[in-house]
């Protein structure tokens, strides 16, 4: 739902309409990652989630990619400023995923969090990982078919046997 506000007699959209040039910024940013993903076999898996994986993305909304890997190198915020172009803006620690905010000089928000590949373990799924998977996801390179076992391990009938969405 857009909401708005009157400011002098103007009707003012509090909810900015998505762009297309906004659109094709986060196409461009998801696939510099997966063509950088690709050319590494230490990345086992690269997704997107949150608001732009569920297709109700704003122009405030920011770009959360997952990428999961051992090398603990990718967790450094030069690469992600060298590859996607920018400035750091924040890393945080959340349990194994290391998060790097990094702001295009659009003022795009891209959020990379960087995790080892047990993040997307199935026997069982962490809970953190099934929030994150349920708030939705789209999965953009799985050379191994990791990140698919995780959605199909996330999938309701497979939580809820003999139950159907």
């Amino acid at each position: 739902m857009v909401r708005h506000r009157w400011c002098q007699g103007v009707r003012v959209t509090l909810d900015p309409v998505l762009t297309q040039a906004r659109s094709r910024e986060v196409r461009s940013v998801v696939d510099t990652v997966v063509e950088w993903a690709a050319e590494r076999a230490e990345v086992r898996g690269v997704l997107v989630v949150g608001s732009w994986a569920r297709g109700t993305a704003r122009m405030d909304s920011d770009v959360d990619v997952v990428v999961l890997t051992g090398n603990v190198h990718y967790s450094a915020a030069g690469v992600w400023t060298g590859l996607l172009g920018g400035e750091m803006v924040r890393s945080a620690e959340w349990g194994p995923l290391r998060e790097i905010r990094v702001r295009r000089p659009s003022g795009l928000v891209v959020e990379i969090g960087v995790t080892p590949v047990s993040w997307a373990d199935t026997d069982p799924v962490d809970a953190g990982t099934h929030r994150v998977i349920d708030d939705g996801h789209r999965v953009v390179h799985d050379p191994a078919g990791v990140l698919a076992r995780l959605s199909a391990a996330c999938e309701p009938e497979r939580r809820y046997p003999g139950l159907r969405p």
